[in-house]
């Protein structure tokens, strides 16, 4: 089945209903065993043009495709940031308030950068708002279903993401050698459980996800 190409079309509507910016988030290593998760922003107003060619949804990327494309996202939106929660929190906090916690330190940065967050309106992939129960502020948070396959904002998020992610697992597998992080990006492949039977979880395993065994190998 052939997918459309994202558009603006959605976030011109936000534009158009009194948004000056339009932030795309999506998340990154939800459903990991291993690793933090993410979850990148890309700023949009306007003035951005067109999008760069071939930007789609991380998960529709190959990783090489991700790589060429991440440094264009992130140049063709006016602000990018990805904000991180660690696998402890999780284990703590749950996935939701630290997908919150991830959202709050990505909006951190953009802030830091100086773009004007309450010039504008969050677009979050899915149907679940799990930002707005971390911030202090109320932001305007709009979530919409496929929206990282559908809203270009949105999928430069996803790819800028998904790039940083991943290369920090790549960088933490020769810190923790043995569990494939390099290949697997701390999903549950049968591999990995493998090396955790062999080797035990390391600091940075998600233990409360270990079991069941339900592989998810891919984000």
């Amino acid at each position: 089945m052939t997918v459309a190409d994202p558009t603006l079309v959605f976030e011109s509507e936000l534009h158009a209903q009194g948004a000056r910016f339009v932030i795309g988030c999506d998340e990154v290593g939800r459903g990991a065993i291993a690793g933090p998760v993410g979850v990148g922003l890309c700023v949009v107003d306007v003035s951005v043009g067109t999008h760069p060619a071939g930007l789609r949804d991380s998960k529709m990327l190959s990783e090489k495709r991700r790589e060429e494309l991440a440094p264009l996202a992130a140049g063709w939106a006016l602000y990018s940031a990805v904000g991180l929660a660690t696998a402890e929190e999780v284990d703590t906090l749950g996935i939701m308030v630290s997908l919150g916690l991830a959202g709050k330190r990505a909006l951190t940065q953009l802030h830091e950068l100086g773009a004007s967050i309450t010039d504008s309106v969050l677009l979050l992939d899915g149907s679940f708002d799990w930002l707005t129960p971390v911030l202090k502020t109320p932001l305007r948070v709009k979530t919409r279903v496929k929206a990282d396959r559908d809203c270009a904002s949105v999928a430069a998020a996803s790819v800028v993401a998904k790039v940083h992610r991943d290369r920090l697992m790549i960088g933490y597998d020769s810190e923790y050698p043995g569990y494939g992080w390099s290949g697997n990006k701390g999903y549950g492949s049968s591999e990995h459980y493998a090396a955790i039977d062999s080797l035990g979880p390391s600091a940075l395993h998600r233990r409360t996800w270990l079991h069941p065994r339900d592989a998810v190998l891919i984000d």
